[in-house]
């Protein structure tokens, strides 16, 4: 196979309702599709469109890259690096782009979108492709819901009873100093049975170890995140002193901290996002890892358009995939989502997988179009 077009496009797509998290609140959201024209003769005969989303911010608050950043480095260096090139599969591309170090939204982007390309080749469901030999994709995803931090906790209350009404399996509520114990107590008092979570999105340090350790009197899931966004040896440290599972985020990044977040105790379950990781053979691989090590992993999100969605409900089939995760309709987010059909719930609180070609929705083109703010194409 190989790369013939690469089309970058910034949008702006307003959310339905803010959303705000420890590090910042957003009302809308700037967003990078990378669209990839793949020639696949001789091996796969033919050519096919693929689509990925670039998962980064407007700010470098959640991850040091943002949109611009990602641009960058999409243009002046991936692009680059994969030009003319030819490759086997899509599975090779992560590796073919290693010599940029980091960067691995941007690198993400670019890799999803070949994997839906290679799929739709191939004329099979992304999910299976992803799958290993001998393995089946799930037919469906469990969903639970990320909700942002309110001002008041009537608000809170309404928001969980309408997720819940709508089916969804497990409530993460974000967190930060000010608005955590006391918020949760609130909400487990007054939802007593639910699959609750938090996620504090490194909002803490060591020295909140006795105030985190509060928490456990709520039966939490899991604490999502609580410490330093690069800090491993902290979270070992509280690990050590808690029962309740801490999830890691924002610190994994690589197979190799994984690896190292596992032997050393700093976490008993990991939230996967591709961008996070790079894409999707990245994903595989620390997803293989834990399943070896007995790490439940789950979908993180982005506050991802219906094409960065749809990656992550084909992700979500991978064996190892046994919590519920982020990954929610669209409607909780857009107006109007950008693929056709729209990503929906199930009253049971799941996704169906789609059964056509690659991602299985269609980008709805015109929408795109109209949406875009800036554009750019790499042949």
């Amino acid at each position: 196979m190989k790369i013939s077009r690469v089309t970058l496009r910034e949008l702006k797509m307003r959310l339905i309702a803010p959303f705000e998290t420890s590090f910042g609140r957003s009302d809308e959201r700037r967003v990078m599709l990378v669209e990839v024209e793949i020639d696949g003769a001789p091996t796969h005969r033919g050519t096919a469109t693929g689509w990925g989303e670039v998962t980064a911010g407007r700010d470098p608050f959640y991850s040091p890259e943002t949109i611009d950043t990602a641009w960058h480095i999409l243009r002046d260096f991936l692009w680059p690096m994969l030009k003319g090139k030819e490759f086997g599969r899509a599975a090779d591309v992560y590796g073919m782009l290693e010599r940029v170090r980091g960067h691995n939204m941007a690198k993400g982007g670019l890799e999803t979108a070949v994997w839906d390309a290679e799929a739709k080749l191939k004329g099979v469901p992304l999910a299976k492709l992803l799958a290993a030999p001998g393995e089946t994709p799930r037919e469906e995803i469990a969903c639970g819901v990320s909700l942002g931090i309110q001002e008041r906790i009537e608000d809170l209350y309404a928001a969980i009873e309408k997720e819940l009404a709508a089916g969804y399996q497990r409530i993460k509520i974000k967190i930060k100093p000010g608005k955590d114990v006391d918020v949760v107590a609130q909400v487990r008092g007054r939802f007593p049975q639910i699959r609750l979570m938090v996620d504090a999105n490194s909002a803490y340090t060591a020295q909140d170890t006795a105030l985190l350790k509060r928490l456990e009197a709520y039966y939490l899931m899991m604490i999502e995140q609580p410490l330093g966004w690069e800090d491993i040896y902290a979270h070992v440290e509280l690990q050590r002193q808690m029962q309740t599972p801490i999830c890691l985020d924002e610190c994994i990044h690589t197979i190799e901290q994984a690896r190292a977040a596992i032997e050393l105790g700093a976490c008993k379950i990991i939230n996967m996002k591709l961008g996070r990781v790079g894409g999707h053979a990245a994903a595989r691989q620390i997803h293989d890892l834990c399943r070896e090590r007995g790490i439940p992993v789950w979908c993180g999100g982005m506050l991802e358009t219906g094409i960065g969605r749809a990656h992550n409900i084909a992700m979500s089939t991978l064996p190892n995939f046994t919590l519920p995760g982020d990954v929610s309709a669209s409607k909780r987010y857009w107006d109007e989502d950008i693929i056709e059909p729209e990503v929906e719930v199930t009253r049971q609180g799941t996704i169906r997988v789609p059964t056509g070609p690659g991602i299985g929705y269609q980008p709805r083109l015109d929408r795109i179009e109209k949406l875009t703010v800036r554009k750019e194409v790499l042949s």
